[in-house]
This record gives C-alpha cells, structure tokens and sequence, in this order.
C-alpha cells in the first residue's frame, strides 16, 4: 500500500500523511505483538515511527526504555530497514534516580540522546523532540544543546511536544537570536474531543512553517466507539494501564465525552464509515497537520485508522463533525 506524503513544516523532509505512534510497545502489548504492528504499519505505507525513552506508557523507571529497545531489535532484523523509515524520539521524561536524570538541561539531554541511540541502534535520529516543557531550565540551555546534538550528526531535526504556543513561541525566537537549530515540529494532543490547540498552537505553527504531529487522534480508543458510558474501563487498556490510568480516565471518562462519542458514532454510522476512520480524517483535513499519529496495541486495529488516507471527508459531514465538537475547541468542556 503507498500512502500520501508530505513535507515535516518547511523541511525538505518528506514523511507519510500518516505516522505510526509506538507507546503501547513494551507493557499494553508484547515484543512479537509491537513487531506486527510495525510490519502493518510498513505494509500499509507509514515510514514515520515515533517512540520516546520513558515509554511504555504506564510503566515506571523499572520499564523506561522498553519500547526503544524494542525498535531497535526490529530495526536490526533488516540491515536495510533503517534506511526506510524515519525513526523520532523524544526526551526530557524521568528515566533514571538521579535529580538529573530528567529535565531538558544539557547534562541531561546530551545523555538522553545516547542512550536513545544504543537502544534504537541506529546512529541517528531524524527528529529528536522536548516531550514536554521544562521550566527550571533556560531556554537558551536547552536549545544549545540541542544544537549540538544536530551539529555532531545524532538528530536530524529537532521538535516539541506539549508546549503552549506562547512558549513555543520564545523558544523559536530564542534561536533565531542565538542563530541556532531551530525546531520544525510540534507534537500535540489533538481529536474531536480536545480542539483547544486549534486557538493558538495551530496558527502559531502555520505561521512559523512548523510540522504538526498530533497524538491522541482517537482520544485514547474513546473514539474507536468500544468503550460504553456507565460501564467500568476495560483492563488492558490506557483507562487502568499503570501510571496511565489516572490521566486517561482524568482526560476522557466523563459522561459528556460519552455522550459526544455516541453522537458522533450516529453521524458515523450514516456515512457508513468507522468511527476510528472518520475521526482519524477528519483530524487529516485541518491543513495546518502533517501527519497523525496512530496507536494500537493489535495489528488489526491499524485497519480503521489506515483507511482514513484514502477517506474522502465531505464538507458538510466535516461541518457537522465541527459544530458538535465545538465546545471541546473552546476549552470549557469537561476533561
């Protein structure tokens, strides 16, 4: 299967519309499992993998790393896999004891980088990303050694996750003034459930030329349509997953978010489409996104989302899908 591609931001780097998120690997979803995903994902047309040295997501400093490590091996399988796929990661998570085994310091962020690239086997990475802000280090720091690290060869690129726009914002100027890397992507959470970034983010990022690779586009599996109001999380899932559990359930669980889904399920259901492809689309048509990151935890579950590349969404549906969803854009809903 070939997907449509498109450029990251202003890069001359090309990468698939859609992209493969891997957090699952590792705790929700074991080794041989994480490397059929990834062959799916590869036969379906992704070249664009995205992982990060704390995941899995819901375990401890017991289990960081995981994930990387799990790439790597199916990195390694194929001598000439690596060439075929662009590989991000992401740092600044806690991965060790220490005070500074965390954070977005240059100790910290020169070390991290090393260590992604022992787990991943490779010699580089095409895109290495703040997975969050961190406000206890200057900007000016962090930003320097990120520089080195794109200087010596490690990173390719370099991006953001979950920062606020204004933030962002100084970070881009900060290294426009020091005549230094400068980020090209953010990587925000984004669906029909939560639309807050469309105020800021989202312009700053058209303005600034920035790739945008939104996570959570099926808002944690919420919008898959599986899980039912009133009945309790699934185990196995994001909803009871370790330290994940409490900030799903705190994003998503709530009765009005059901009540949003069972909705958009009904316009779904007219179109005679998933929910999952419908809802992976309608996060395709907002101009200012690069490539949505899809997660699972079985291979089967890449088949809904993968459809939504070849998923014409009409204008009205689209109109539709907007004017129900609008509160979540406004930030007023409940979370």
């Amino acid at each position: 299967m070939t997907l449509a591609t498109t450029r990251l931001g202003r890069t001359g780097l090309t990468v698939s519309r859609l992209a493969l998120g891997t957090m699952t690997f590792g705790l929700q979803t074991e080794e041989s499992v994480s490397h059929r995903i990834l062959d799916k994902a590869a036969d379906g047309g992704i070249d664009f993998l995205d992982t990060a040295d704390v995941y899995p997501l819901g375990g401890g400093l017991k289990t960081v790393g995981r994930t990387e490590e799990i790439i790597g091996r199916w990195l390694a399988h194929d001598p000439a896999r690596r060439g075929r796929f662009v590989i991000a990661t992401k740092a600044v998570g806690k991965v060790g004891p220490r005070a500074w085994n965390q954070g977005a310091s240059r100790k910290h962020l020169l070390e991290a980088i090393d260590a992604s690239l022992a787990r991943l086997q490779t010699d580089h990475v095409d895109l290495y990303q703040l997975h969050s802000d961190d406000p206890d280090t200057p900007l000016d720091e962090t930003i320097e050694a990120l520089d080195v690290i794109v200087r010596s060869g490690r990173a390719r690129y370099i991006g953001v996750s979950n920062f606020l726009a204004w933030r962002l914002a100084r970070a881009l100027g900060r290294a426009d003034v020091l005549r230094l890397t400068r980020f090209v992507s953010v990587q925000p959470r984004y669906s029909l459930l939560f639309r807050e970034i469309e105020r800021e983010l989202l312009p700053l990022a058209l303005e600034e030329g920035l790739g945008v690779i939104p996570y959570n586009p099926l808002a944690g599996g919420l919008l898959t349509g599986k899980y039912r109001k009133g009945a309790p999380p699934v185990d196995g899932t994001r909803f009871t997953l370790g330290s994940a559990a409490e900030r799903y359930q705190e994003r998503y669980w709530n009765d009005r978010a059901f009540d949003t889904v069972a909705a958009l399920h009904r316009l779904a259901d007219d179109a005679g489409v998933p929910l999952a492809t419908l809802s992976i689309a309608w996060v395709l048509a907002n101009p200012a996104i690069t490539a949505p990151l899809l997660g699972a935890s079985r291979p089967e579950q890449l088949d809904a989302t993968l459809a939504a590349a070849d998923y014409t969404l009409a204008p009205d549906l689209k109109r539709k899908l907007d004017e129900l969803t609008l509160e979540y854009r406004r930030g007023d809903a409940v979370r």
